[in-house]
């Protein structure tokens, strides 16, 4: 994975997703948008998937690096 990828993932793992899913929360509870608790529970999955994937990487490359 290129750096700009996982600066790219990175930024929608930890701001846009988090940010997206709070939105969508919390204006449902205000004007009764449906499946506030699907999509906020998706959104979290695939948020905490991509976590999972980037800590891989993240590991992976300390780990290449250290061994040189």
């Amino acid at each position: 994975m290129s750096n700009k990828m996982y600066d790219i993932l990175k930024y929608i793992a930890q701001i846009v997703l988090p940010a997206i899913g709070t939105l969508y929360f919390a204006l449902a509870s205000i004007w009764g948008f449906p499946y506030a608790e699907q999509i906020v529970g998706t959104i979290t999955a695939v948020d905490t998937f991509l976590g999972v994937i980037l800590k891989i990487s993240t590991d992976s490359y300390n780990k290449a690096k250290n061994e040189v």
